[in-house]
C-alpha cells in the first residue's frame, strides 16, 4: 500500500494487463463494503491519467440475434490486426435469470483464451444503475491495462440500451433478418440512439435481410442525423458474424465514424458529457439509497405510498412531504447516535 492508501502492487499489475490484477481490481471496485470502496476510489483516481485512450463499443439487440458470435469473430479479428480488446458484459437481469451472461466466456471460448483478449461478465444481481456503474468503473481499469478496443454488451432488455449508449463512443444495434416484417422489432427509442444497425445472419434469409436493410433505413432517416455534431446518418448493414461475412466493412464504418467525430471536436463533447452524466448518475444512486434508509422516511413511507395510490394525496405533495422529512435535521436523544439522514446531501 502507498501512503495515500493505493495498492501500488494492484495498480502496477493492473499496468502491465496481469489477468489475476485486471480480476483483483475489478472484484475490488464491485465490492460494497466501505474498507474496500475506499480502497477501489484511490485505484481509480491512480489508473485515471492512463485511461480514456480505447474506443468504446456498445453493442445491443434481443437474445437470439447473435452477440456472442458477432463479438468474438470481430474480437479475433482486431486481434490479428494488433489490437487489445476488452469485452464487458451489462446484464442486470442474470439476478432473475440465474445468470445467463455467465455463459458468454463459454460462448466466446476462443476469444477468452487469446492472450489479448480480456473478457468480464458483469456482477450477478444489482439493480441497472449499480451493474451499468460497476462496468463504467471497469471499463477505466480495461483501459489501464492497455486494452485499446474495449466493447460493452447489453442482453438488450429495457433500458440498459440507453445505459450502455451513455458510457460509449458508438452504440450499435443487432437486428434479425426478419425485423423488416415485424413493426414491433425495432423499439423507436433504441433506433433514435443507435449510430450504426447490423442485419446480422443475413445469410440465413437474404430477401428478408434486403427488407430489413430497406425498412431499418428508411426508419433511421425519419429520425434524422444525429451524433457526430449532426453530420453521421445511422447506416444499416447486412453481415453473417458466424461466416466472418461483413465484418471488415463494419470496422472500416466504425473507424469513419471514429474519424469524424475526432474531427470535429464532437468526440471529446460527448466523453465530457459522460463523464458528468455518470457523477450525477452516482449522486443520484447514493442520495435515494440515504433517503430510503432515513428513520423518520421509513416510517412514514409506506403509509404515504398508500395514501397517493389511494388517490387521497398528490404524488408531487406526497414527494415534497418525504423530502422535508428527509431534510428536517433530527434531534439526537442520549441513547441513541446522530442519525445521517440531513447530512446525506454533503457526503
Amino acid at each position: 500500500m502507498g501512503s495515500s492508501g493505493v495498492d501500488l502492487p494492484l495498480c502496477d499489475g493492473v499496468r502491465r494487463a496481469e489477468r489475476r490484477a485486471l480480476a483483483k481490481a475489478i472484484t475490488l471496485l464491485e465490492s460494497t463494503r466501505p474498507d474496500h470502496r475506499i480502497r477501489a476510489d484511490a485505484l481509480l483516481d491512480t489508473l485515471l491519467p492512463h485511461t480514456g485512450k480505447a474506443l468504446r463499443l456498445g453493442i445491443s439487440g434481443v437474445p437470439g440475434v447473435g452477440k456472442s458470435t458477432f463479438i468474438e469473430a470481430l474480437g479475433l479479428m482486431l486481434i490479428a490486426q494488433g489490437h487489445r480488446v476488452a469485452v464487458l458484459a451489462i446484464d442486470p437481469s442474470s439476478s432473475l435469470g440465474g445468470g445467463s451472461i455467465l455463459g458468454d466466456k463459454t460462448r466466446m471460448e476462443r476469444l477468452s483464451v487469446a492472450e489479448a483478449a480480456y473478457i468480464r461478465p458483469s456482477p450477478a444481481s444489482g439493480t441497472l444503475g449499480g451493474v451499468a456503474e460497476k462496468t463504467r468503473e471497469a471499463m477505466l481499469v480495461c483501459e489501464a491495462a492497455g486494452y485499446d478496443v474495449v466493447v460493452v454488451e447489453t442482453v438488450g432488455v429495457g433500458q440498459s440500451e440507453t445505459a450502455v449508449a451513455s458510457m460509449t463512443d458508438m452504440f450499435v444495434l443487432l437486428q434479425l433478418p426478419n425485423a423488416g416484417d415485424d413493426l414491433q422489432a425495432i423499439k423507436k427509442g433504441v433506433m433514435e440512439i443507435a449510430d450504426l444497425v447490423v442485419i446480422n445472419k443475413a445469410d440465413l434469409d437474404a430477401a428478408a435481410a434486403t427488407r430489413a436493410q430497406a425498412f431499418i433505413s428508411s426508419s433511421l432517416r425519419m429520425f434524422g442525423a444525429h451524433g457526430v455534431a449532426e453530420q453521421w446518418q445511422p447506416q444499416v448493414m447486412p453481415m453473417s458474424a458466424l461466416r466472418g461475412d461483413g465484418l471488415a466493412a463494419f470496422w472500416a464504418t466504425v473507424e469513419e465514424f471514429h474519424r469524424l467525430q475526432r474531427a470535429n471536436g464532437a468526440f471529446d463533447a460527448r466523453r465530457k458529457k459522460q463523464a458528468l452524466a455518470w457523477m450525477w448518475d452516482t449522486i443520484h444512486a447514493r442520495l435515494q439509497a440515504d433517503f430510503r434508509k432515513h428513520p423518520a422516511v421509513r416510517q412514514a413511507l409506506a403509509d404515504t405510498m398508500r395514501d397517493v395510490t389511494a388517490a387521497l394525496v398528490a404524488p408531487s405533495v406526497a414527494a415534497r412531504r418525504l423530502l422535508d422529512l428527509f431534510e428536517r435535521p433530527t434531534e439526537p436523544t442520549s441513547e441513541s447516535p446522530p442519525t445521517q439522514g440531513h447530512h446525506a446531501r454533503h457526503h
